[in-house]
């Protein structure tokens, strides 16, 4: 399988740039969320951030995603008080080529929204395993307990 994800280079809340390929080497927990300050992207960044010294212990590194901007997610660290490389993709390259980008609705309207999802990814960047459609209570526990 060609993995063509891995070469989508995206900015970050360090203010760096980063493609998957530059994590080759490390096991990775790549997730999905819709935005930055919602309740549950909140409640799942804290969890993961509560989490991310077991992550490490087990050999994982955590990344999350969304369309905000870098400026978002840095506000969003300072603010929710985060330990998470962020990286921003506005021009929607990472959430199309792992499908996670979907037709959503609110309040009667139609609207494309990321689908909160996670995938493990190893070593090579190749997908271990897929969670899609997570619910954020609870999520980074039990894939701690999964992995």
């Amino acid at each position: 399988m060609i993995m063509k994800y891995l070469d989508i280079t995206l900015p970050a809340s360090d203010d760096k740039s980063y493609s998957l390929r530059d994590f080759n080497g490390h096991k990775v927990v790549l997730y999905f969320y819709p935005k930055d300050n919602t309740s549950g992207c909140t409640l799942e960044a804290k969890d993961f951030t509560q989490l991310q010294q077991e992550y490490l212990d087990k050999g994982y590194k955590i990344i999350g995603v969304s369309r905000d901007s870098v400026k978002s997610h840095k506000n969003f660290i300072t603010k929710q008080e985060l330990n998470l490389l962020l990286l921003s993709d506005q021009d929607e390259e990472l959430v199309k080529a792992f499908d996670v980008l979907k037709e959503k609705s609110m309040y009667g309207r139609k609207y494309m929204g990321i689908v909160r999802s996670t995938f493990v990814l190893d070593e090579q960047g190749g997908i271990v395993k897929e969670y899609r459609n997570v619910k954020a209570k609870g999520h980074a526990e039990t894939l701690l307990n999964e992995l």
